[in-house]
């Protein structure tokens, strides 16, 4: 698919992995739906820089762990744009929970924001792109849900469903939309990270560097632009899970 004139929605967009997402997509001509959640600053002045880019773009809130306004939000950017081609299912929640205090609400948070509204995202999305006998659906994942972290088990189990997820989908909506997942890995460290702690990741991973933002955005673009992908899991991440 090649992305000029396109509609592009990414979920979690004003910030971090999600802003390099939407500026790659920009760079390639598509039109922008910038979702957030609680960033309305952050949206608003990336879709300003959008404009400036001469793109078009809207910002637009919700809350996904609510199943409806995952729906709404779908149909406000297929009407505000006139369709919908990609939706990149980027905004995650990623708590540390110890396996003996974990709470009912951490895991059902994680469960909801991670897996069901991706999936709610994607019934929706499909919809649309159905209709238009066109469309790609890109699940950022982690290889986390691959090989699990032990004090982060609702999240890591909610990876690992969206990897399921992204395989069941692939199969539904084949042959005209083309699911596929990107499983990051160390690209960004938590904010409140010590030097100690970059240093063990970074000796941790075969390829002795963090990555960044911009290598997961270059690999969605990739699987955006292939037409005979889907059903795929393709790891950025310095060759983490093979270490």
């Amino acid at each position: 698919m090649k992305l000029a004139g396109k509609t592009v929605l990414v979920t979690g967009a004003a910030k971090r992995v999600g802003r390099a997402l939407v500026l790659a997509a920009a760079q390639k001509g598509a039109r922008l739906a910038v979702h957030y959640r609680g960033s309305k600053a952050a949206a608003r002045e990336l879709v300003w820089r959008l404009r400036a880019m001469g793109r078009e773009a809207e910002a637009f809130q919700a809350e996904l762990s609510d199943a409806a306004a995952c729906r709404r939000l779908i149909e406000k950017a297929a009407r505000r744009f006139g369709g919908l081609h990609v939706l990149i299912n980027n905004a995650s929640l990623y708590e540390k929970n110890a396996f003996g205090r974990t709470s009912l609400k951490d895991w059902d948070s994680h469960l909801d924001v991670n897996l069901r509204a991706p999936f709610f995202l994607s019934q929706a999305a499909a919809a649309v792109m159905l209709g238009q006998k066109e469309g790609k659906i890109i699940n950022i994942a982690d290889w986390a849900g691959v090989r699990p972290y032990a004090d982060y088990i609702p999240y890591c189990v909610s990876k690992a469903g969206l990897l399921c997820l992204n395989t069941a989908l692939a199969k539904a909506l084949a042959p005209h939309v083309q699911v596929n997942a990107i499983l990051p890995g160390p690209v960004l460290l938590p904010e409140n990270s010590g030097e100690a702690f970059r240093k063990a990741v970074v000796e941790a991973t075969p390829l002795r560097r963090l990555g960044s933002p911009e290598d997961v955005a270059r690999a969605a673009l990739f699987l955006i632009e292939e037409d005979f992908i889907t059903g795929a899991s393709l790891p950025v991440d310095g060759g983490r899970l093979i270490a």
